[in-house]
């Protein structure tokens, strides 16, 4: 389990003495020029690794500024999903800080080692190869871009479904200070201190602290913690050297969290099959009894981005990274205080990264190359504890899994006329996966690795070891046409890809057999836990305008995206040596269409009808998906035979995370009042039915429902101090975000299978596991901040 290059890796990164973020000409760029041309339809973005209009970059991407953030009194980056089209970030089922995104019908909501994510999350751009931690909590921020469709020829790590950048504040050249606090319901109490100094005309340092708390939404009757609590610490430290105007600029940025939240524990839906348990009233109330180990979660790393002007057209960048992040948390699935599906676990990751890139900017070319490495460990360990079926079974996983990945890629543009431009991109990338995976049962009580009394019963399930070696090519091209500055059409194509790996929860001994000793082979075992790549062509065209001298702006894209070999992890109830167990399955289920539309606009109204200085805005956005399976092939057992038969189901089956309809809108108001002004605004956002998984489930499942925020802030002169009033889902709406089913299904269909009590039947565990999760119920807080 342990990181093979910490050493010498970490040596490098101190050697270089750098850090993260973006090249020296960013500073330039204040948060407050970003965030006044936003409703101009000027902002400023990187997607393209330099500084461009958004106007002018043939990518949908939507972007959100601080002051954006601040106004809609956004908590974690899971906020920007609602405004956002068809997108999905939440919180992982059964944690605080683990995400699941999904972009345009494609991500990953699976979180344990041997699953690559299918949405790349960026900090300060570097790639965060696992989910774990990556909840990111909204301070200190420049802004957060959201690039749909694959992502690969411009930077960092290919990612099939596309790409949120979370940007912080570089240092300014003056000495600055910057506090906010916070207090809402449910005693949530916050503090963001963030100060920087110049050292010299060189030299600056700066510092970010914050204190994240908030008391549950729920409680756990059972061991009587709060449900749904946050409690975190986070730090941020930055060092700069150059930039400003110097030909170089050089970063070094470390961060910290600690996230001693409670478990979050699921609400059952469906009564105890033995014990009669009612269903809670309270969604966020529990009754699970698993609180070993106790939750802790660290996240860590250390970054240098170096910058450097070699001429008037040429820049050299390069970005190191090194990260950490341990999660320890007890996963009670059947919500009940019986050790009838209790999961303790712990994630252990570790990364490290180096990109190269070489800009050219010229008259009429503009472009890079560049060089990408990763070294990455991901170690996932867990008991499945089902005391209740026999007294003390668990099933122990310990699966690590470590990526290897380089990648070469370039991307050019090239102006035509002031009209006409096209870009040319690829990548080539060879990713290694590497996997040790052991399954063991025990008897007596839980494993010893998790502090339990077990004793080992038989060989292990899985004893496996191997790698696999995937390569690929994947190109990018677009075409502009702007008749006008402020007018851009495009039509693109780009290809994404997402190497394969080994299922990290199947069992080798369950895998089917040619041998004439009835036991399957290595090579048997291999082919049963790996799984292939996947890839995705897309297509797409849009167009950008700002229009009415820039009193309304619209960004409309429809695409198409064949997606194929489609990777589709789970875990099912199964049996391992006679046993009743958990299982993980995964194959490359076929191949999917995806095709749909975006639109977002937002419109300055009336300006000659209002007083001097006063803005009416409105602005919306819309994501329209049609996400459908063409092929999906399971394995079902034959009635007659009782051996597993390729079944094509993709009629019964959805895509999971993506709801068909997406929708948002705003309205605000801002007024001078005396030398400062109050803004005031509102926004409905909305999401049609989502279903959970690929097999719908009417418990789990959520319909389509709306969300009514509002947001009153004052602003001071010069913006020295402000004061906000922020209501967050003020309907109260209750709404799941995800959820774990182990009940009895068709294998074809997915129906429910109910007994005679007219409830599902249990499959692993006596008493059923129907469990869901909820997002943040009503909450109302007060924002006060105070810069200098």
């Amino acid at each position: 389990m342990k990181f093979q290059h910490t050493v010498s890796y970490a040596a490098i990164i101190t050697g270089l003495a750098g850090g993260l973020v973006a090249p020296a000409s960013l500073h330039a760029q204040t948060s407050e020029s970003a965030d006044q041309g936003s409703d101009e339809g000027f902002i400023v973005v990187t997607a393209r690794r330099r500084e461009e209009r958004q106007i002018d970059v043939p990518i949908a991407i939507t972007s959100f500024s601080a002051e954006k953030l601040e106004q809609q009194g956004a908590i974690d980056i899971t906020d920007i999903g609602q405004t956002t089209p068809n997108t999905t970030l939440e919180a992982s089922r059964g944690t605080n800080s683990t995400l699941s995104a999904f972009i345009r019908g494609i991500g990953q909501q699976d979180p344990v080692s041997g699953f690559e994510q299918g949405v790349g999350i960026y900090l300060d751009d570097v790639y965060l190869n696992r989910p774990q931690a990556a909840v990111l909590d909204i301070y200190d921020v420049e802004r957060i871009e959201v690039l749909r469709g694959p992502q690969g020829t411009l930077y960092g790590r290919n990612t099939i479904g596309g790409a949120v950048k979370y940007v912080t504040k570089a240092l300014p050249r003056d000495p600055s200070f910057k506090a906010r606090v916070t207090y809402g319901t449910y005693d949530q109490a916050e503090a963001v201190v963030t100060a920087s100094m110049p050292i010299s005309d060189l030299i600056r340092v700066g510092a970010s602290g914050a204190r994240l708390s908030r008391g549950g939404f729920g409680d756990n009757l059972t061991t009587g913690l709060e449900n749904y609590n946050k409690d975190i610490w986070a730090g941020r430290g930055t060092l700069e050297i150059g930039g400003h105007g110097e030909p170089v600029l050089i970063r070094i940025s470390g961060d910290y969290t600690k996230d001693e939240s409670n478990p979050r524990g699921g609400h059952r839906l469906i009564p105890g099959a033995v014990s009669g348990a009612p269903v809670l009233d309270d969604v966020f109330d529990t009754r699970g009894g698993l609180n070993d180990p106790i939750q802790d979660i660290e996240a860590y790393g250390l970054a240098m981005n170096i910058s450097a002007n070699l001429s008037d057209s040429v820049t050299f960048r390069s970005i190191s990274a090194w990260r950490k992040d341990n999660t320890a948390t007890p996963i009670d699935f059947d919500a009940l205080p019986a050790v009838d599906l209790d999961v303790p676990g712990l994630y252990l990751n570790e990364q490290i990264s180096q990109e190269f890139q070489l800009l050219y900017e010229g008259d009429k070319l503009n472009g890079l190359v560049g060089f990408y490495y990763l070294d990455a460990t991901a170690d996932t360990l867990f008991d499945v504890r089902l005391f209740t079926t026999v007294p003390g079974l668990t099933a122990f996983t310990e699966a690590d899994v470590d990526t290897e990945t380089y990648a070469v890629f370039a991307d050019f543009t090239y102006d035509f006329t002031e009209q006409f431009s096209l870009s040319l991109g690829g990548r080539y990338t060879w990713d290694e996966r590497t996997a040790s995976i052991l399954r063991q049962t025990y008897v007596g009580g839980g494993s010893p690795t998790f502090g339990g009394a077990g004793i080992a019963a038989g060989a292990p399930g899985t004893d496996f070891q191997g790698s696999a070696n995937f390569k690929k090519f994947t190109p990018r091209a677009s075409l502009s046409f702007k008749p006008t500055p402020d007018h851009n059409i495009y039509a693109s194509f780009s290809q994404g890809f997402k190497g394969g790996g080994f299922d990290p929860r199947g069992v080798g001994i369950n895998a089917p057999t040619s041998n004439a000793t009835g036991g399957p082979s290595d090579a048997e075992i291999a082919d049963y836990l790996s799984f292939q790549p996947e890839s995705v062509d897309s297509y797409e065209v849009g167009y950008k305008g700002s229009l009415l001298d820039g009193a309304l702006n619209i960004a409309l894209a429809g695409f198409y995206s064949d997606y194929k070999d489609v990777q589709i992890p789970g875990s099912v109830a199964c049996t391992v040596s006679g046993q009743p167990s958990f299982c993980g399955v995964i194959n490359n289920a076929g191949k999917a269409t995806l095709k749909g539309v975006e639109l977002e606009a937002s419109a300055r109204l009336g300006q000659d009808m209002l007083a001097s200085g006063d803005r009416v805005m409105l602005s919306g956005s819309m994501g329209y998906i049609d996400a459908k399976y063409d092929e999906y092939i399971t394995n079902i057992n034959d009635p007659v035979t009782n051996l597993p038969v390729p079944t094509e189901v993709s009629e019964f089956r959805s895509v999971q995370n993506t709801p068909e309809w997406t929708a948002s809108g705003t309205f605000s108001y801002s007024t001078p009042v005396g030398e400062g002004d109050i803004y005031l605004g509102t926004t409905l956002s909305y999401r049609s039915k989502t279903n959970q998984f690929e097999i719908a489930n009417p418990y789990i499942d959520q319909k389509g429902f709306a969300l009514w925020d509002a947001n009153l802030v004052y602003n001071a002169p010069d913006k020295r101090w402000s004061i906000g009033l922020h209501g967050k889902n003020l309907t109260n709406k209750r709404y799941k975000t995800s959820g774990y089913t182990f009940v009895a299904a068709d294998a074809r269909t997915g129906d429910l299978v109910l007994g005679a009590n007219g409830q599902p039947i249990p499959t692993l565990g006596p008493e059923g596991t129907l469990t869901g999760f909820y997002g943040n119920p009503r909450q109302v807080f007060v924002t006060a901040g105070v810069k200098f």
